[in-house]
């Protein structure tokens, strides 16, 4: 994915109605005035929104009859997913790491009582 269309979704995404209409259009299809009824905002405003989603390749519109359904596009949130994943393997790495350095200083807390001769609760013998 090009950095202009990653942007450009990442763009799209960052409003609430535009992901509310996505998430109405994984349904399935609906006309402007269609995805216009939950929302209290006029057609226009709403259009508005669909260009920004169309511009990220997000949505596109088609034409049947005097209706023109617009419908999800889901390639450039896989690709976006995709981007992500990336990250999401560093930040798994790195807990990982952080959960053996836990289990490494845990273990040498019980080492260090065990010599002291603590019992178990902390108290001395």
């Amino acid at each position: 994915m090009g950095t202009e269309l990653l942007d450009a979704t990442f763009a799209a995404l960052a409003d609430p109605t535009r992901r509310a209409i996505l998430a109405r259009l994984a349904a399935g299809e609906a006309t402007v005035t269609e995805l216009a009824q939950p929302f209290q905002m006029s057609q226009p405003a709403i259009s508005k929104h669909l260009k920004v989603l169309e511009r990220a390749g997000l949505v596109s519109r088609g034409r049947d009859a005097q209706r023109r359904p617009c419908r999800l596009e889901a390639r450039p949130l896989r690709e976006a997913t995709a981007w992500l994943a990336g990250y999401r393997d560093y930040w798994a790495e790195s807990y990982q790491r952080l959960d053996a350095l836990l289990d490494e200083l845990q273990a040498v807390d019980q080492t260090d009582a065990e010599r002291r001769g603590a019992r178990p609760d902390g108290t001395g013998r």
